[in-house]
């Protein structure tokens, strides 16, 4: 056996227990704004949780399109049961928004990165195809003309 064989990967685990918490509480499985503090509420539910993998999870959670999404606009945080906890601040949709703002940037400067790197590809392959062809008509050439000064008359 590998050593990845027998240690579970952190972040696998991570998102394995995002799953479950995804299925079991509702505030998870529908991106609600989540109450500061809801670790020690998930920790008080489920008390041999790794708590590495719990932050793990959490910062996949929180760090996710649709959380931030639903945190743009949001206006009140949830505890694990779905009840109402404290309101969302005006700080924190600003940083949600922000983040968004910058991670749509970053994707696209790297789609356009991508975009030019491709293009650049084909016309590398372009001109490898046209050098290829030069070469053949030359090659072609050549031989006509050897053949013409070898015959006999």
């Amino acid at each position: 056996m590998t050593t990845t064989e027998t240690t579970p990967n952190p972040i696998q685990s991570a998102r394995t227990l995002l799953k479950e918490l995804q299925e079991k509480f509702t505030v998870f499985g529908e991106h609600l704004p989540l109450a500061i503090g809801i670790d020690k509420q998930l920790i008080a539910q489920i008390p041999d949780v790794s708590r590495k993998s719990l932050r793990t999870a959490l910062g996949i959670h929180t760090n996710s399109l649709r959380y931030l999404k639903g945190m743009e606009k949001a206006t009140v945080r949830f505890n694990l049961d779905g009840s109402n906890a404290d309101e969302v601040t005006d700080v924190h949709r600003t940083h949600a928004t922000t983040t968004l703002k910058e991670r749509f940037k970053k994707n696209a400067e790297h789609r356009k990165a991508q975009r030019q790197a491709e293009e650049a590809q084909r016309k590398a392959a372009a001109k490898q195809r046209e050098a290829e062809e030069a070469d053949r008509l030359r090659a072609e050439k050549l031989t006509q003309l050897a053949e013409k000064f070898s015959r006999k008359n």
